[in-house]
């Protein structure tokens, strides 16, 4: 996974032609190795009638990007858990999307 790293001040960013701390045009690429924690997770419903999750992934660059977590149902996608980019996907082709590193699951139900 390739992301930016702005020569000025040292943010990381994901997809942006500015930096989003100081406004620099002067960033360089650099590569994951895509391995994130889910900081923020919901169901959506929208344009679809089936349910998918949608997560909010920070990696441990220093970047948080929004992508889709496959693998489990939509409603088990819990915060903290460890994700990595599905195989043979591609996020140049517009949605990221990743899997779950470890199924969670709950027995006190």
């Amino acid at each position: 996974m390739i992301y930016q790293r702005c020569r000025w001040c040292g943010t990381a960013s994901f997809r942006r032609m500015l930096c989003p701390v100081c406004a620099s045009s002067d960033l360089v690429a650099e590569h994951s190795d895509g391995e994130g924690v889910v900081v923020q997770s919901s169901v959506v419903n929208r344009y679809t009638g089936t349910a998918r999750n949608e997560s909010l992934v920070r990696f441990p660059e220093g970047f948080v990007f929004r992508c889709r977590v496959v693998g489990a149902s939509p409603h088990l996608v819990w915060v903290g858990a460890r994700v990595r980019p599905v195989a043979g996907s591609d996020p140049e082709t517009g949605e990221a999307v990743f899997e779950l590193c470890e199924t969670h699951t709950s027995d006190d139900w």
